[in-house]
């Protein structure tokens, strides 16, 4: 019962998908929902599948991928792609620490936000739009699952950066456990085994190369993460995902 109490609290914090009245609402559920991470990823990529498989039975692919996305934003309430225009706003206007972390805080997305919202949007449209067809449904399940394990990652290995607790992240910036980690991996994972291996093993190496090299930065400028750290990371890694399995050495 505990772990599906975690489950609905991850579902709770991460999408607007409505959750049993029963579950309690509390920090320590929180602390322990960051393992089901990628399991909510499996649920919003499914969505998105769904959403673009039925759009492909009226209109051409660029459409349907498009009816996919939207959905998926529609699902998370952009969440994720708010974290990546406050981080790239905080990163980009902030010289210290102290900087960064109020720009980041501010609810106003700037110039430097709106053009990585945009460039990140677009290149996941133009990647998705260019993958096979039996392939872009497993593709959007997948991605959507590894790169919330990439950005769970974070919380396991580096220290949250904020000293204050304004921030609605704070009760999630514990460190996860091995055995917790090993269940985030479990679901982020599982999807991947039904893609053709040689195309995933570039994909999953890419999405390691991404989050490495964020949690790199994230630690030089600002000593650890924030919540807008855990969103840039997934959107990041979820467009390397994609990019990845477009590879061709052939």
């Amino acid at each position: 019962m505990k772990e599906l109490e975690y489950f609905f609290a991850a579902l709770r914090f991460f999408t607007r998908l409505p959750v049993p009245g029963w579950v309690r609402h509390s920090a320590e559920q929180l602390n322990h929902a960051a393992r089901w991470f990628p399991a909510i990823g499996l649920i919003v990529g499914t969505i998105g599948a769904a959403v673009t498989l039925a759009a492909l039975q009226l209109w051409p692919v660029q459409i349907a991928v498009l009816f996919g996305m939207a959905a998926t934003l529609l699902v998370t309430g952009a969440f994720h792609e708010d974290g990546l225009a406050d981080s790239i706003d905080g990163f980009g206007g902030g010289w210290t620490k102290a900087q960064v972390l109020a720009i980041m805080k501010d609810s106003r997305i700037g110039s430097y936000g709106a053009i990585g919202i945009g460039m990140a949007l677009l290149a996941k449209f133009q990647a998705l739009a260019v993958l096979p067809a039996p392939t872009l449904p497993l593709a959007l399940i997948a991605g959507h699952a590894v790169s919330r394990l990439a950005s769970t990652t974070l919380i396991f290995a580096l220290d949250y950066a904020r000293d204050d607790d304004t921030s609605k992240s704070k009760p999630l910036a514990t460190r996860m456990g091995k055995g917790e980690l090993a269940v985030a991996a479990l679901c982020g994972f599982a999807p991947c085994l039904l893609l053709p291996w040689p195309q995933v093993t570039v994909a999953l190496l890419l999405v390691a190369v991404v989050t490495l090299l964020a949690a790199r930065y994230f630690v030089r400028r600002i000593g650890g993460y924030t919540g807008d750290c855990l969103g840039a990371t997934q959107q990041l890694t979820e467009i390397a995902f994609y990019l990845g399995l477009l590879c061709d050495f052939g």
